[in-house]
């Protein structure tokens, strides 16, 4: 027998969880594959673009993502899960556990639209659209912004976890990969963490310093930022005898916030926690190279004649 989909590990791992203790996917690996009936010589088996990353792994990655995505279970730290209420009403409720019954969950349904701008349609519609009409040019579009979109949330989810000393180091080197102060490595620096009037770092745009960029970086969870915090970055600003600033948060602005920026004179730039994984996976930052896939066309200059 093949090595199940990811979808046949999604209800077996949900009740290997079931008594809510933090559990490794590590040391779930092998009772799942005993309730899956794999084989040794398949938990073995390798993906072959990758060449060390197990089918078994990988299967069990993505159960794990689509599940999180649905609610029924948490990720409290990188490689580690615990069944949320929401999980044990799906094993008390007898249904099997796949896609079909994540569907019900609407952030699940946003997570698996294939088309940003599909909002005319259902998610279960534009999936079928997707699964039989689209080009397979289409369809390798498609998984990739699914696989970006997943490793966005994985990354900033990540990225809160971590002290706002990190953050703030991060924001810094993050305007440098995105080529402010290309000058030098050193162009650019996070302020120290007691008394910083509420910069949280500089980039130097030239040599000189004659252009400064100041940071404000915010590592929140959930709470949105809104215009008090937006007022006091435009007061250091002030100080600094600044033109130009950037607000960085790991989780969002709220509208007030948004509309002061459009208003103000100073130039500063809001970057949520959306828009920062983004930015990260463009510039490299925090990730890296997983697997390349060439997607090869006719040279139809070769096979022209003289």
């Amino acid at each position: 027998m093949p090595i199940p989909n990811y979808q046949a590990f999604m209800q077996p791992l949900v009740s290997q969880i079931a008594d809510g203790r933090v559990h490794s996917l590590a040391e779930l690996k092998t009772p799942l594959c005993n309730a899956l009936q794999i084989s040794e010589e398949q938990r073995a088996e390798t993906i072959a673009s990758s060449g060390n990353r197990t089918v078994v792994s990988n299967r069990l990655g993505w159960a794990r993502t689509y599940l999180h995505k649905a609610g029924l279970l948490s990720i409290p730290k990188p490689g580690f899960v615990q069944i949320t209420d929401r999980g044990q009403q799906a094993l008390q409720s007898g249904q099997t556990i796949n896609n079909g019954y994540l569907k019900q969950f609407p952030e699940f349904l946003e997570f698996i639209r294939p088309v940003k701008d599909a909002t005319d349609a259902s998610a279960d519609e534009a999936k079928t659209t997707h699964e039989d009409d689209t080009t397979p040019d289409e369809q390798i579009k498609s998984a990739w912004q699914t696989l970006n979109s997943a490793l966005a949330e994985d990354l900033i989810e990540l990225v809160k976890k971590q002290t706002p000393q990190f953050f703030e180091v991060l924001v810094v080197q993050m305007m440098q990969a995105m080529g402010y102060g290309g000058w030098s490595k050193d162009s650019g620096s996070a302020t120290q963490y007691t008394g910083d009037g509420g910069i949280d770092g500089i980039i130097n745009e030239d040599p000189l310093g004659l252009e400064t960029i100041y940071l404000q970086a915010k590592r929140y969870t959930d709470a949105a930022v809104g215009r008090p915090d937006i007022q006091a970055f435009v007061g250091a600003l002030e100080m600094k005898r600044a033109r130009k600033g950037v607000f960085i948060t790991t989780s969002r602005f709220s509208r007030d916030a948004l509309d002061y920026v459009s208003l103000i004179e100073k130039k500063v730039v809001l970057i949520d926690g959306k828009q920062l994984a983004e930015l990260m996976i463009k510039h490299n930052l925090g990730v890296s190279v997983k697997e390349t896939y060439q997607v090869k066309a006719i040279d139809s200059d070769y096979f022209a004649e003289d």
